[in-house]
């Protein structure tokens, strides 16, 4: 298992973290996506590393981008 966290912005709401979270896992291999709002941290596990341009596009996919 690997665990992945980035931070993502422009997030406001539980509806928005609903989004991401159906977002990012639909990646393969993803097992469980926790988001916090506040922060904007969104924590991965997945069964094996994820491709960081995969995490991007579904970020972007969602309507959010990360944190630079």
């Amino acid at each position: 298992m690997t665990t992945t966290t980035i931070t993502v912005t422009g997030m406001t709401c539980a509806h928005c973290a609903a989004s991401l979270r159906e977002e990012i896992g639909e990646i393969a291999g993803v097992r469980d996506v926790q988001v916090d709002v506040a922060s904007g941290a969104v924590t991965i596990d997945s069964e094996n590393p994820v491709d960081p341009a995969v995490i991007q596009s579904a970020v972007e996919d969602a309507g959010y981008q990360l944190a630079s």
